[in-house]
């Protein structure tokens, strides 16, 4: 397998740093988003050589403004662009690894992939979640990783008082790695076990979230440690 990773935020660059895998990015090379047209930003003349070049493109592109109110940006970068890239990626026979999030399961309690999802009410987790569903429809071979992921930094003074199956990033994009050379296709809860952001950070002060803040999106990762203890 040949993967390009699209954007390198902080979940990108541990991927490219844990893999050597190449990555397009807007800081390196210009790529905005923004632009729902896939097949505009490679250019069709592009599309054969990115074709002989990648069989697997891992889009960790996201607006991540997770409480914003502004509903244009998360719907143009988390669920128009994303549509064009399942275009792109049918036509060019390319593997669709897409980076979603377990806030797509705040209504849901210790959800498995097999059940229907209740987003919490930002349109962050409504376009990623309604993306979601354009992939399971639409994209001929796709992998979807539902995750959260912090920084190995992760060292705020306070830290909200919440459940998560998350962690720093460094033990989630191991995960994501497996499973994309393993070729696992369909939806992936991917995470650790369920856990507080205090266990992430244990010097941090344990302070209640704001009220529009999910408090429990851990995730049953049955299907991931079942399919991953399958290759050991």
């Amino acid at each position: 397998m040949n993967p390009v990773i699209l954007g390198d935020g902080v979940l990108g660059k541990e991927l490219h740093s844990q893999t050597g895998w190449d990555y397009i990015s807007r800081s390196k090379d210009g790529f905005d988003a923004t632009n729902p047209n896939f097949n505009c930003l490679i250019g069709q003349e592009h599309g054969v050589i990115f074709y002989s070049k990648y069989d697997t493109i891992v889009n960790c592109i996201a607006h991540t403004d997770s409480y914003s109110d502004d509903l244009q940006p998360h719907l143009d970068i988390n669920y128009k662009f994303t549509t064009s890239l399942v275009d792109f990626c049918n036509e060019w026979k390319i593997k669709l690894v897409h980076i979603s999030t377990e806030f797509v399961y705040d209504g849901n309690d210790n959800p498995k992939e097999t059940d229907l999802p209740i987003p919490n009410n930002t349109w962050y987790a409504k376009t990623k979640l309604l993306a979601d569903h354009y992939i399971s429809l639409m994209s001929d071979n796709h992998l979807i990783c539902r995750e959260l992921h912090k920084p190995n930094d992760f060292s705020p003074q306070q830290v909200w008082d919440v459940i998560t199956s998350g962690d720093k990033v460094k033990n989630i994009a191991p995960l994501i790695i497996k499973l994309i050379n393993q070729k696992a296709t369909g939806i992936f809860n991917v995470g650790t076990g369920n856990k507080t952001y205090l266990d992430l950070h244990p010097q941090g002060l344990v302070v209640t979230p704001p009220s529009f803040v999910p408090k429990d999106t851990s995730m049953n990762l049955n299907k991931l440690n079942t399919f991953l203890n399958g290759y050991n």
